[in-house]
């Protein structure tokens, strides 16, 4: 993920120059090099504020010594060289820690500073303290800031005071606040910077996270449908089919003519398995190819196809009798499948518990914003239920249901036999268009 991130970044800074582009490069392979080997850039930076600014005073003297004006080599003190170099040391060193411990280190830097001026000696070596505020502000606990910048008016009013003889002490506070103040600013500045780019980096992984998540949340949905589109069909259809064919098996002794005809419906019935099985394995076919759009299971069943539903049992042996009531018609595709699902599966258990002969009673019932299912038959009331497995029997019919803010009990009917009840809410969603 990271690469990631860092790759798309160069891309969008090569647009700026080649010039751009190899800089960032650059930063970039420095990053990771000073996360690899952190001692390594701190001890650099430490070298190179040695050969800049300690070197010219241990070679030449203090910074109020040399060629300048007499009154700065009045104003302050000169030193012996092993001094200086102690004071060097005490400024510098602690660099090596401004990451890891940039309070600690800035308190030394500071106190060795303070010490210096108290002496009246001014050291080139002094950036160190600009240096330490800087880190203070890039990596160290925002609280400490307030006290960091106390002790560092302080001590610039100190050095102001001391070489109020060579220049005006308003003058060297403008000047010593003004690099403080963009010391400051600077270390906040790519602190806030990084932290948007942590930031960023963060909600790229989270994004990308919850993509993966969607992903699979959506394959594992298109599993539970597909699952219980083939529990439907073949339970179903297997139902009817091993009900005609022992039907058959009675009726080839002594009406011949009954066997062949359970024969032909047990050819019509697979032939029809058959159809819906293919239909439901061929969207998933055309869902693996990207070209294709999302494909629906159309044309699905719907509540027209409720009719032949209850011939296909009658002729598994149930009496069925089958009404309807409001503008079903009109219902959306999604409710007609839900309807037919659970008719069907009602129909099916109705099949398997209670046998053939059984009356069944169904009606599908619109009435303003409900939409009502009721399968009564008049089996015997002490048969098992339907299997409350994970999404067959009664847990997927309430599946289905719970799709449309419904319900589904199923139980012994008052006065003998056994009802399922679906109840659909047909309000429109939230949203919905």
């Amino acid at each position: 993920m990271g690469q990631v991130t860092t790759l798309t970044t160069t891309e969008d800074v090569s647009g700026m120059g080649p010039l751009v582009a190899r800089l960032a490069r650059g930063g970039q392979r420095l990053r990771h090099a000073d996360r690899a080997h952190p001692w390594v850039l701190d001890t650099a930076v430490v070298v190179l504020v040695f050969l800049m600014f300690c070197l010219p005073d241990l070679l030449h003297g203090g910074a109020g010594d040399g060629d300048g004006p007499r009154r700065f080599r009045l104003a302050f003190t000169r030193l012996a060289p092993s001094a200086v170099l102690l004071l060097q040391a005490g400024l510098v060193l602690p660099l090596l820690w401004r990451r890891r411990r940039p309070m600690p280190a800035f308190g030394v830097i500071t106190a060795v500073f303070v010490l210096q001026w108290a002496l009246g000696a001014a050291l080139r070596a002094d950036i160190a303290l600009f240096i330490a505020l800087y880190s203070l502000a890039l990596h160290g606990r925002l609280r400490q800031l307030p006290w960091a910048c106390g002790a560092m008016a302080a001590g610039m009013v100190l050095v102001a005071v001391r070489a109020s003889a060579a220049v005006s002490v308003w003058d060297a506070l403008f000047f010593l606040l003004s690099t403080a103040t963009a010391a400051l600013a600077l270390g906040l500045m790519v602190r806030i910077r990084r932290a948007q780019l942590a930031g960023l980096r963060d909600r790229a992984a989270r994004l990308e996270i919850e993509r993966d998540q969607r992903s699979r949340l959506a394959a594992a949905t298109e599993r539970a449908r597909v699952a219980r589109e083939m529990h439907d069909i073949v339970g179903h259809n297997l139902s009817v089919m091993i009900t005609l064919a022992d039907a058959g098996v009675y009726a080839t002794d002594t009406a011949p003519e009954r066997g062949k005809e359970a024969l032909r419906l047990i050819g019509d019935t697979g032939r029809t398995a058959l159809g819906e099985l293919r239909r439901v394995l061929g969207v998933l076919r055309k869902a693996s190819d990207a070209s294709a759009g999302a494909p629906e299971l159309s044309p699905q069943p719907g509540v027209a196809d409720l009719a032949a539903l209850c011939d296909g049992v009658r002729s598994a042996g149930l009496d069925v009798v089958y009404r309807t009531v409001g503008d079903v018609e009109a219902l959306d595709g999604g409710v007609q499948l839900t309807v037919y699902r659970i008719v069907q599966e009602a129909l099916t258990n109705t099949l398997k518990h209670a046998g053939p002969g059984t009356r069944v009673n169904l009606s599908v019932v619109v009435e303003d914003t409900r939409l009502v299912i009721r399968v009564r038959d008049d089996g015997p009331a002490g048969r098992p239920g339907p299997p409350n497995e994970e999404g067959h029997g009664l847990v997927g019919m309430r599946e289905r249901a719970a799709l449309y803010g419904g319900d589904v009990s199923a139980g012994p009917a008052a006065g003998g036999g056994w009802t399922v009840q679906a109840t659909l809410d047909l309000t429109p969603q939230a949203g919905a268009r």
